[in-house]
């Protein structure tokens, strides 16, 4: 199953690309990673690492595709049980501010259910501060 959402806030494309192409700072936008475990400062095509959720919750990923100029990427996780999700992020101008979009395929179980997370993570993503 395949489904999209985009959200826009007052943040600057350059803040959310920052934001989203260093791991260590996703737990101060997204509520429900706790922390990462990535072996260098930025996203990079062919790497890997560990998402840590609430509940020790260990989930391991790894980057398919970083494009700066396009300021988009895409990664693959591996939740446990669940089965594997593709997640394609994207970061634009809108107005002052920035819209970001997300497409996520996975199971037709997991890909609904995770789509309202995503929403709060993406809103707290272009917030100012």
């Amino acid at each position: 199953m395949q489904r999209s959402l985009a959200v826009t806030g007052p943040a600057s494309p350059d803040l959310v690309w920052a934001r989203y192409v260093r791991p260590a700072r996703w737990p101060g936008w997204s509520p429900q990673i706790r922390s990462v475990d990535y072996p260098l400062a930025e996203l990079a095509p062919g790497t890997a690492g560990v998402v840590r959720g609430p509940c020790a919750l260990a989930v391991p990923f790894e980057i398919l595709a970083v494009d700066v100029q396009k300021r988009c990427w895409t990664w693959r996780v591996h939740p446990p049980v669940v089965g594997e999700l593709t997640l394609v992020h994207g970061v634009e101008p809108a107005g002052n501010g920035t819209r970001t979009t997300l497409e996520v395929t996975g199971p037709a179980l997991v890909v609904p259910a995770y789509l309202p997370v995503a929403s709060l993570a993406l809103r707290r993503l272009v917030r100012t501060g």
